[in-house]
């Protein structure tokens, strides 16, 4: 029995009663539970994220025929993260207010939309604004990361989250490489005319997703739609100052891997099948470690792992900049994927300082009166809501990026300008996170935050 009952509300799957910081219902009920839940939002987060980087090798099949300059690929791949930003606030609130299983069931038959489109338009003679309105439509993949997070943060205990949120994320996160394998495999077994096959494959596994959510995974009762924790959250300067650092992980995971193999085009001459067979190292080594970055965090505290990531992020940003200015290709390889590397850590560590932010407050509300349970239920609310926005910020990263990657080729037919812009970005961040989350500040300067902090 692992809690779970009928709710006359929906009709679906509802756990009544959920304490996971509760150490004897945990180790009950609550970690089985958990784990089923956590294996099949995985699941579905992969294939998520595989659709929201469709464009990103859907490109490579994109020769001379289509009739697009570079400027204008590294636009088309840029749509996806805009869009999979602004839905991941609504996709966000629909865990509470549908249900975590119900709203994952939902969301992975939504990706079937811009499957099905790319199949219909993938062919030469399809206008731009056409692709780009199709492109627009994977970004429902990237609202599946948000959705998926915020459900997972509520079956976790605090000790465990790191580790939970950074499986849940890096298992959705090799979605990227694994769609740029599938690519690979069919460019060299079909050649580059055949985009379509992909699109095959991932129609059946978006349906396999979707019924494996509906048949294995629990929503929660305790978790309520409440428009006011977003409210809440919108108004809290740790959402925007969290959003920043996250912008440079996440950022630079998803806008590095969307421009990956774009890059290697344009900078170094690589044909489709030459970029396809490079493009997957990098995403595949962010996703592994990922949870690592998690797994560190709950260890050491992840401010202190966010803060030296991004001293390591700089480096190899220096690395990749000097790399592309003399256009030395084995230079630039070690450079960029080290980036990815740094970037899927760091986004472990970040997103453990969420609720490490909450959690942490979540202790001065109790010496100022509230009851435990009052003061947790209050965490996970409002690091809920966090995850949602944050993400949805972060996400934006990916955009900049490719931006940056677009303008630089425009002006300097080269990616220098771009990466130089980055290891800048990179500096900021390190600064932010320590002035914020690390440097103690001087007594007649402490802030209310301050007790707080010192626990992130």
């Amino acid at each position: 029995m692992d809690g779970t009952t009928t709710n006359s509300r929906t009709g679906g799957r509802w756990i009544q009663h959920w304490d996971p910081e509760d150490a004897a219902f945990w180790e009950a009920t609550g970690r089985r539970t958990a784990r089923r839940n956590l294996a099949f939002s995985v699941l579905s987060e992969h294939i998520g994220f595989s659709i929201w980087s469709l464009w990103s090798v859907m490109v490579l099949f994109m020769g001379k025929e289509y009739g697009i300059d570079p400027a204008g690929k590294f636009f088309l791949v840029a749509m996806p993260t805009l869009v999979g930003s602004f839905v991941r606030i609504p996709y966000t609130v629909a865990v509470a207010r549908f249900g975590g299983r119900n709203w994952t069931v939902v969301s992975a038959l939504l990706l079937l939309l811009p499957t099905l489109a790319a199949a219909y338009v993938m062919h030469p003679g399809t206008s731009y604004t056409t692709f780009m309105l199709v492109a627009a439509l994977t970004g429902f993949g990237g609202g599946n990361f948000a959705s998926s997070m915020t459900n997972i943060n509520a079956f976790y205990p605090a000790r465990h989250k790191g580790w939970a949120l950074g499986l849940n994320a890096g298992g959705g996160n090799i979605g990227v490489p694994v769609i740029q394998l599938v690519s690979l495999g069919v460019i060299s077994w079909a050649g580059a005319g055949h985009p379509r096959l992909v699109l095959g494959i991932y129609l059946p596994l978006i349906v396999v997703a979707a019924l494996c959510a509906a048949l294995f995974m629990d929503n929660l009762a305790p978790m309520k739609a409440d428009t006011g924790s977003l409210a809440a959250i919108v108004r809290e300067k740790h959402t925007w100052l969290m959003s920043v650092l996250y912008v440079g992980t996440f950022g630079s995971f998803i806008g590095f891997s969307f421009a990956f193999g774009l890059v290697l085009q344009n900078q170094f001459g690589r044909t489709p099948l030459q970029a396809a067979q490079l493009t997957f190292l990098g995403p595949l080594l962010g996703s592994v470690v990922r949870p690592l970055g998690g797994k560190l965090a709950d260890r050491f505290g992840g401010a202190r792992i966010t803060l030296w990531n991004f001293a390591a992020m700089a480096v190899a940003a220096g690395v990749v900049t000097y790399a592309s200015s003399i256009r030395s290709l084995p230079v630039f390889l070690t450079g960029f994927v080290a980036l990815f590397a740094l970037a899927g850590l760091g986004n472990g560590s970040t997103y453990k300082m969420i609720p490490g932010i909450f959690d942490a407050k979540a202790q001065d509300r109790i010496a100022a009166g509230d009851t435990p349970e009052d003061a947790a239920a209050w965490s996970r609310k409002m690091s809920g809501a966090a995850i949602g926005v944050i993400g949805a910020v972060g996400a934006l990263g990916g955009l900049f990026i490719n931006l940056a990657f677009r303008q630089s080729f425009l002006v300097a037919k080269s990616g220098t300008p771009a990466f130089v812009s980055f290891l800048a970005a990179y500096a900021v961040c390190f600064a932010l996170t320590w002035t914020v989350y690390l440097r103690r500040p001087a007594p007649a300067a402490a802030s209310a935050d301050a007790p707080a902090l010192a626990q992130v």
